[in-house]
């Protein structure tokens, strides 16, 4: 008989008379060739000519009897197996199994010495033969059942295995839920103008006005339509700079959101040292050390304020918020270019999670739309050079995008551990359920056009929120409009989840906010699982064919129900990559 390279050993053919129990035995050529192998459990005489067989598949099953001629040639493997250790198996009748999410099941053709077993998991309805893959088709109940009649006639042992029950263990890491929201934004002031301007399809990229900004070749940004300091008592307006205006403005929304009082942490009772401050920003606001030294070089070191420093540090916004609300636990300060706000976000997460504070105050802030910033942006041709018009001249994911579009602002989220947030019977937004991070370590300023390390903080969200890339139901893209950085998010997405989830992208809407991008994106995520709807990104009249995803265009659409995991996606200059996962809650 023909020699089979899938058959642990070469086997060679007896007669039939010869086999003893353990032997392992094909019973022809086309068994060999199929890797069709059965373990001899028992032999007798039946008559002078025949001779009974009793074997076992080698990875278990059901036994067989049957008589032989004593010439029949059959093959045997060289190898002798313990058939006190092949178990018998039978498959379970799919038909009168009732499915629930979390079973398994798996099939096994139990005939080949080196099959793999097949498992399917259930997920949202469906069978999926790998939770981690965006690319497969699942299947219903029924088609599962269907596949599984074949498959036992096929020598498969089919076997159903229901979800796992919770044991008592080790004390896990506390659940983050997301209890309120604040953001200032180009589209307004408040978490409900932000909200409706994204459901509207609203622009909030204005033309520059002053005398400092006419001499640039790009004239447009993102900005806040009100001065931030009109909004503040003005003693302590005066203290701060833009972008500490914004985060206290914004963190006190969402201070009030979740219920607490406006006048601090002791008359919300809390314990100010459980409470924390975590704020994303790269620069804060450039313009107080822009203006401190052009009064020194005009007027001499005398007209330099002592505000100046204290004013400049980009950790000025957290430092303002605690100091805004009485928070003691910590301020925190992230900066890690365009994904400091997400990243901000991240560590807080942790800190509650693992019992250092019990909520936490979490986003980004930035004002940096100044002329200097406007005109290094330039002259990297990263800018815009699109009018303002009949659509947005950010144009995230679109055939002829050309560059972002500068803006500011700020985001927050009050993050909260969820047995404190039951416990005072808060309302709760979502699960603020995961995160992830890498680096591109590819370039200063261009991202890796690969996408692996998007791909990889993509991977480690999702893993990080304990779920499975099948729980992804949208994707708050980040998305600036250049024409490298989508592409590389693009690739990234479509290998990780395929095609089949929805993405948006919000600075078509905003601009780019820089460090503040992935608080007021993280905000705009939370609202989407919140709402069950999907804002639309605008800008992308003709989307480029290379980007090959879903894109959400033109209007708000229904989220879709078979999965409960968003992602919201911020990546930086020099290759910091951030993503932040929520999952809906009931």
């Amino acid at each position: 008989m023909r020699y089979s390279p899938d058959v642990p050993v070469p086997p060679h053919a007896v007669a039939v008379t010869e086999v003893v129990p353990g032997d392992l035995l094909a019973l022809s050529e086309q068994d060999v060739a199929e890797n069709t192998w059965y373990v001899v459990t028992h032999t007798s005489p039946e008559t002078p000519h025949t001779i009974r067989l009793t074997f076992r598949p080698p990875l278990g099953g059901r036994d067989h009897d049957e008589v032989f001629e004593r010439g029949l040639q059959v093959a045997l493997g060289k190898s002798r197996l313990d058939v006190t250790t092949i178990p018998e198996v039978i498959s379970h009748d799919l038909d009168a199994v009732e499915f629930h999410d979390g079973d398994r099941v798996t099939s096994l053709r139990v005939v080949d010495p080196r099959a793999a077993e097949e498992p399917y998991t259930r997920r949202w309805g469906r069978w999926y033969r790998d939770l981690d893959s965006g690319a497969q088709e699942p299947l219903s109940d029924a088609e599962l059942r269907e596949r599984s009649a074949p498959a036992v006639r096929q020598e498969h042992v089919v076997r159903h295995h229901p979800r796992p029950r919770r044991t008592a263990g080790a004390r896990a890491p506390r659940r983050v839920v997301v209890t309120g929201l604040g953001a200032l934004t180009p589209l307004g002031v408040g978490v409900g103008e932000l909200w409706r301007g994204l459901l509207e399809g609203r622009c909030g990229i204005r033309e520059l006005e002053g005398e400092e900004f006419a001499g640039l070749p790009v004239r447009i940004a993102g900005t806040v339509p009100v001065d931030p300091a009109g909004l503040l008592p003005r003693p302590q307006a005066r203290r701060m700079n833009r972008s500490a205006q914004f985060a206290v403005l914004a963190a006190r929304e969402a201070w009030r959101d979740a219920g607490f009082d406006p006048a601090g942490t002791r008359e919300s009772g809390l314990a100010p040292e459980r409470v924390g401050v975590s704020v994303g920003a790269i620069l804060g606001d450039a313009s107080v050390l822009v203006g401190g030294d052009r009064r020194l070089r005009e007027r001499g070191p005398r007209a330099v304020s002592p505000l100046t420093t204290p004013m400049t540090v980009p950790s000025q916004a957290a430092s303002q918020v605690s100091l805004a609300l009485r928070i003691t636990g910590e301020a925190r300060t992230v900066t890690s270019a365009c994904a400091s706000g997400t990243e901000a976000i991240g560590q807080a997460v942790d800190r509650i999670r693992y019992g250092h504070v019990d909520l936490a105050l979490a986003g980004g802030a930035e004002a940096v739309v100044t002329p200097a910033i406007m005109a290094s942006f330039a002259a990297m041709r990263a800018l815009s050079a699109h009018p303002i018009g009949s659509t947005s001249p950010s144009r995230p994911f679109a055939a002829d995008r050309d560059g972002f579009v500068n803006g500011e602002g700020a985001g927050f989220l009050l993050l909260e551990a969820e047995e404190h947030a039951r416990a005072r019977g808060a309302r709760v937004y979502c699960e603020a359920a995961g995160w992830g991070l890498s680096a591109d370590a590819h370039h200063m300023a261009a991202p890796d056009p690969s996408g692996s390390g998007v791909a990889l903080a993509l991977r480690r969200a999702v893993q990080d929120a304990g779920a499975h890339i099948v729980d992804v139901v949208h994707v708050n893209a980040h998305a600036t409009a250049t024409m490298d950085g989508d592409l590389a998010e693009a690739c990234a997405l479509r290998a990780v989840l395929g095609r089949r989830v929805p993405v948006t992208a919000l600075k078509g809407h905003l601009g780019h906010l820089q460090g503040a991008a992935g608080g007021v994106e993280a905000v705009a995520t939370v609202l989407t699982l919140h709402h069950g709807l999907i804002p639309p990104t605008i800008g992308c009249d003709v989307q480029d064919e290379a980007i090959d995803l879903d894109v959400v265009t033109k209007s708000p659409r229904a989220l879709p129900t078979h999965g409960d995991l968003a992602l919201s996606n911020s990546f930086g200059f020099g290759g910091h990559n951030a993503v932040l996962a929520f999952r809906r809650t009931p």
